[in-house]
């Protein structure tokens, strides 16, 4: 099935470059991609009009609808939304710089123009409408996605999504539970798999080690890469200790006990470290890593979006470059390998992982869910920080009904 959807996905690209011409235009009246011919305009919403705290979420019932503007587009209805800490830190304006080149980057539209903009980056619903060139995927047909930052997110009743972003939903979760996984799990894959060179064939008894276990990513990876064979140790509160050891963590440190580098500094080396913790672990966490070995540190707190905000696009960039630059080459001399990961989205990664999902090799873990009335206190929720799994708003009860 995923080789089908690379082929078909493929297919539209090839025809796409074969037709110069196409007119991509979307009147308010015509949708050019549509197959259905849906008449709504405007639909209920959280929303931002200027970045800040809580207090700047509003809810609205007169949010624009999502048109299709390209043929791989679909439009999705959200059963629920999974929320993450970039929602709470993109609401205070983290990445603004970044994120405003990515969805206006030849800077034609005026400062201010992502407003009033939607957050949520985890979607579970149901395919309403597909753009003229979506094979993969049919209206009413379940499925789950990562969104990308620059686009609008999920906490309204409809989203638009590239097909490429979509996934199929595991048939053994419900849309709640489905809402919990899309954004960490493609985060996760992304530092692991694209960045870490792990795969399922290779990672077999590979001794992995991961900084800060008990959050979203953390907790993914750890089932993750358990699936996969690998011997994982965590670092994690004493309180969180049970919860990860029940996800299947082999070791597990204590950091409220005192310096971990210490009691991990005593263990056997490691052949890939991932890093959710940041700050000063850099200054020794790459000791523990198996030299001359094709051994990697992969951390996911980078200050690139942080540059960007501080010194502008250009600047940024370039400041970022050579940090990047400079600290990989410093740990290549001592035979390790520096690298930072990111979020990418992706639909093909999102179907391997409902595998594993419907085969039980890894679970939803939802600590708390709201109402859609009730977003303000699911932020508020996130920003106490310490989570023990993710945080879900249910948008439409009628999802777990189908």
């Amino acid at each position: 099935m995923r080789t089908m959807r690379h082929l078909l996905y493929s297919r539209w690209l090839f025809g796409l470059s074969k037709s110069p011409n196409v007119n991509t235009s979307v009147s308010s009246q015509t949708r050019l991609f549509s197959t259905t011919n849906s008449c709504m305009t405007i639909m209920p919403a959280w929303v931002i009009d200027k970045y800040g705290s809580n207090d700047v979420l509003r809810f609205t019932k007169n949010a624009s609808f999502p048109v299709i503007n390209y043929p791989n587009e679909v439009i999705v209805r959200v059963f629920a939304a999974g929320l993450n800490p970039i929602d709470v830190s993109m609401r205070g304006g983290y990445g603004s710089a970044t994120l405003s080149m990515k969805r206006d980057p030849l800077n034609i539209k005026q400062s201010g123009s992502e407003f009033p903009l939607i957050l949520g980056r985890d979607v579970s619903g149901v395919i309403m409408e597909c753009g003229l060139d979506v094979k993969y995927f049919r209206e009413r047909d379940e499925v789950w996605a990562a969104i990308p930052p620059w686009k609008q997110g999920s906490l309204a009743e409809f989203v638009v999504l590239s097909a490429n972003e979509v996934s199929h939903k595991p048939k053994s979760l419900s849309h709640t539970e489905a809402a919990a996984i899309p954004y960490v799990a493609t985060t996760a894959w992304s530092a692991l798999v694209n960045t870490g060179g792990l795969t399922k064939d290779n990672c077999t008894k590979k001794r992995i080690l991961i900084l800060g276990g008990s959050g979203g990513v953390g907790t993914f990876a750890i089932q993750m890469l358990k699936a996969w064979g690998a011997h994982v140790t965590v670092t994690c509160s004493q309180n969180a200790e049970r919860f990860v050891k029940g996800l299947g963590a082999d070791h597990v440190v204590d950091y409220t006990a005192g310096p971990v580098d210490e009691p991990l500094s005593a263990l056997e080396k490691f052949d890939l470290i991932l890093d959710n913790v940041g700050g000063d672990t850099e200054r020794w966490a790459l000791n523990l890593l198996k030299p001359w070995c094709g051994a990697k540190y992969v951390t996911l707190v980078t200050p690139f979006l942080q540059n960007t905000d501080t010194l502008g696009i250009a600047d940024g960039m370039l400041q970022t470059a050579a940090t990047m630059t400079t600290k990989a080459l410093k740990h290549l001399v001592k035979g390790v390998h520096y690298r930072w990961g990111f979020f990418a989205p992706s639909g093909p990664a999102l179907d391997d992982i409902r595998e594993m999902v419907d085969a039980g090799q890894i679970r939803a873990v939802v600590e708390e869910t709201f109402s859609f009335s009730q977003v303000p206190q699911a932020f508020e929720k996130m920003e106490k920080g310490h989570a023990r799994g993710k945080t879900v708003v249910q948008i439409s009860s009628g999802g777990e009904d189908l």
